[in-house]
């Protein structure tokens, strides 16, 4: 009998790539078998987040989509994650096209849930977990240049517009002695970057051990050349870990330190637990002992009751921050937050519309300024690949995460006696360190010739 097809599609953070990886193993283990397209698979999984409204619609936009290949072969559906957690019977109940709801703890439960949606049997592991780390699960990567390490899971700090600590749960570390062995087969493989991740990557603790001594562990790793982590929490940025940022060559000078928002008040509601101040001392802190940092950062346009005074606050932090690039977001309620329940979503739609637009714009003005500033400077490029518009061109990072290409070096050149083409080598490759020197840059980009 042929093995069932799994098709897979992730939505959102990089938590939920690194869960399609758990997810993957866990059903290869049980004999399932995968394919890169719903209309080949038995079973369409999606794996999906909670935190934006825009990811709400999207999965809401593929079920609509499914239902004509479940109506024919009797696809069996499932959604995973953030979205499954936080909306449990309200979403089986509006989708009888679904199969099975499983959360972020209940993975491990996946294979029997679909061997009993294939029988007709409808069901859900929805339950939040004390303890689930998957420590003991090697998830099942496309083997490539970077990968990413989850460290821990959940957050306990509820703040008020947030749903992963009630679609997540509270917080887990993961062994310490465990990671550092996750990273060296990465190593052993070839991969040449860890991400570390967690929603509050810098609240990790294993006993005595935080999260600066698994950072430094991980960059004593061989093979590994660059050690990055996402997402710290302001309140949580001790010396010792901004000490191990700054002084070890391999981990990587670029901290996303996420705001959301530049007034007091609005702080407050949003229970962030520090002020405006204090998130400015905190980046002066981190910009004296490491200068060449490259900041980034998140915000919310518009959250509960914000005054136009309000927002102007904002702009202006962003000014003051000077941040490489931002993630700039409206204010969506999500079912379940303390928002929700305590506060009224009393912005208009269109005036969310416009301070995001304008918050854009500002951003996008200090981004080409930064980048622009790097023209002539020679950096180093961890090489991840082609190019997305050429494959005449290697496309890699900064150390500071900034996108960059540069050309080949395979041009066509000419043996000198015949005057005959023949290629030059390259001995650049994907997982290579490339030294450029920057001659180009966009908001987005640089543009380099290697040196």
């Amino acid at each position: 009998m042929r093995a069932p097809l799994v098709f897979i599609e992730t939505f959102g953070c990089q938590m939920n790539e690194y869960d399609t990886e758990l997810v993957r193993t866990i059903l290869k283990g049980r004999g399932y078998g995968f394919t890169d397209s719903a209309d080949t698979a038995d079973v369409v999984l999606l794996n999906t987040c909670a935190i934006r409204e825009n990811a709400h619609n999207k999965v809401h936009g593929h079920l609509g989509a499914l239902k004509p290949l479940k109506e024919e072969k009797g696809l069996v559906i499932g959604v995973l994650g953030c979205m499954a957690q936080n909306l449990k019977r309200d979403l089986l109940d509006g989708h009888s096209l679904i199969d099975v709801l499983v959360g972020p703890d209940g993975y491990r439960s996946l294979p029997e849930l679909l061997d009993k949606a294939a029988a007709g049997r409808k069901g859900m592991a929805v339950d939040l977990s004390e303890y689930e780390t998957y420590a003991d699960i090697t998830p099942d990567r496309v083997k490539g240049v970077t990968a990413w390490i989850a460290v821990m899971r959940g957050c306990d700090n509820f703040c008020t517009f947030c749903v992963v600590p009630y679609t997540r749960g509270r917080e887990r570390s993961r062994d310490f002695d465990g990671v550092v062995r996750e990273a060296e087969a990465l190593a052993a493989s070839g991969c040449k970057q860890v991400t570390l991740l967690g929603q509050n990557v810098n609240s990790y603790r294993d006993g005595t051990r935080d999260f600066a001594d698994l950072l430094l562990a991980v960059a004593e790793v061989r093979g590994i050349e660059r050690i990055r982590f996402i997402s710290p929490h302001p309140k949580d940025f001790p010396d010792k870990l901004l000490e191990a940022v700054a002084s070890h060559p391999r981990i990587c000078k670029h901290i996303h330190l996420p705001l959301q928002a530049g007034n007091d008040r609005i702080l407050q509601l949003m229970d962030r637990t520090y002020t405006r101040a204090e998130y400015l001392a905190l980046v002066e802190r981190i910009r004296m002992r490491c200068p060449d940092i490259v900041l980034t950062t998140d915000i919310i346009a518009g959250f509960c009751s914000e005054t136009d005074a309000e927002f102007q606050d904002t702009e202006e932090v962003i000014k003051q921050g000077e941040y490489h690039s931002a993630y700039i977001f409206k204010y969506s309620e999500r079912k379940n937050t303390i928002a929700a329940r305590k506060y009224a979503d009393d912005v208009s739609d269109s005036v969310k519309s416009v301070r995001v637009t304008q918050l854009v714009e500002l951003q996008r003005a200090i981004s080409q300024k930064k980048n622009r500033e790097m023209i002539g400077k020679t950096v180093e490029i961890l090489v991840e690949g082609d190019g997305k518009r050429s494959p005449d061109q290697w496309m890699g990072r900064t150390d500071g995460n900034i996108v960059t290409v540069f050309p080949k070096r395979g041009q066509a050149g000419f043996l000198s006696s015949e005057k005959l083409p023949v290629p030059l080598s390259d001995p650049i490759k994907p997982g290579s360190l490339a030294s450029v020197r920057i001659t180009d840059a966009t908001v987005t980009t640089l543009y380099a010739e290697s040196v």
